[in-house]
């Protein structure tokens, strides 16, 4: 088989990186502007984190990391928050700021030609310029280019996580591999053994394995929570001002318990609060840990986020885990280019 060598930009604590990892792929470097995602890209994947802005990446730059593979992959996950539901307020074919990293995602394909180029994204980035903007460019560039949205739990991702990927190639017809699971991977299976936890508790082996502290009204709302329910279980008294409104009651996603024998919701940069999604236990009256949102989205038990002795910042590991591609879902998008690469350079 040829050489291979893969970049990936936008690389965060190292989700798509570790996919291909584990299915063989080498990756030879990861591009992120944030400092805290150092640690655990390196310590878990054997590869070089270049903290920059994709923006300032020039392209001599980048081929420079490939070196002399025969076979180049560019890889990543543009940060979706501007594509997100909770955006679409926005303007949608700006190329200033955030909306313009896409460009440079295109901008840096066009000038180092890899052999494929794979991203993964929110669905509604289709709805948007730049995204069809980023298809043109790549076809421009001569490559075939497919794109679809796929359910992450038909890959092993035990989360209702629907996600946009594209795979273009140089080398003719590209696609994802059809999916490897019939049935979704369910809470129980990701979590059910984990050591039990308070709120506010860490475990003693795992620093990860901690869950956030909840007020006294926020610990009586769990206790009064259903799996698979809503704030409109809870008695009168315990219901939010906000949802008593004609307004609020439309949201009945917040506050909500998970369900052992389902997949998990879609994990978010705030997975661990319990009212800022259906992220509360099934059973334990607390918000997942930490730890608990890394394995949903795939992530093995082991893999390390912070140094040893490093201090467990909510919001820091909230955000890496939230935003990270599912380690199961980027094997899937590595084992697809893996057939293409057995298609094109047969062994």
């Amino acid at each position: 088989m040829k050489t291979l060598a893969c970049v990936d930009l936008f690389c965060g604590a190292g989700g798509l990186t570790h996919g291909f990892v584990r299915e063989g792929l080498q990756v030879v470097a990861g591009i992120d502007l944030d400092p805290a995602c150092r640690h655990p890209y390196e310590a878990n994947n054997q590869a070089r984190f270049i903290e920059r802005d994709v923006s300032k990446v020039e392209v001599p730059e980048l081929k420079s990391l490939f070196t002399d593979a025969e076979f180049t992959v560019l890889a990543g996950c543009a940060p979706c928050q501007p594509f997100s539901t909770y955006a679409q307020r926005y303007e949608t074919d700006g190329k200033n700021g955030r909306w313009g990293l896409l460009y440079h995602f295109a901008r840096l394909a066009q000038g180092t030609q890899p052999d494929v180029i794979t991203m993964e994204n929110v669905p509604t980035v289709a709805k948007h310029t730049v995204f069809h903007d980023f298809v043109e460019a790549l076809k421009r560039a001569k490559y075939e280019v497919w794109y679809d949205v796929v359910d992450s739990s038909q890959y092993g991702v035990p989360q209702t996580r629907r996600r946009m990927v594209l795979l273009a190639s140089k080398h003719g017809a590209i696609e994802m591999i059809k999916p490897t699971h019939k049935k979704p991977k369910t809470v129980s299976q990701a979590i059910g053994r984990l050591r039990p936890l308070a709120a506010g508790e860490s475990a003693p082996r795992d620093n990860l394995h901690v869950s956030a502290t909840l007020s006294e009204k926020n610990l009586r709302r769990i206790k009064a929570s259903k799996p698979g329910g809503t704030w409109r279980d809870w008695p009168d008294e315990l219901v939010a001002e906000c949802h008593r409104a004609e307004s609020g009651r439309t949201y009945p996603g917040v506050y909500g318990r998970m369900e052992w024998d389902k997949p998990a919701p879609t994990m978010t940069t705030q997975c661990y609060g319990f009212g800022n999604g259906r992220f509360g236990h099934p059973e334990q009256n607390r918000a997942i840990s930490l730890r608990e949102a890394a394995i949903i989205q795939s992530f093995p038990r082991n893999y390390e986020f912070i140094p040893k002795g490093g201090k467990v910042g909510f919001k820091v590991l909230g955000r890496m885990i939230g935003n990270a591609v599912p380690v199961d879902l980027g094997r899937a998008i590595a084992r697809s280019i893996k057939v293409h690469l057995a298609q094109i350079a047969p062994t």
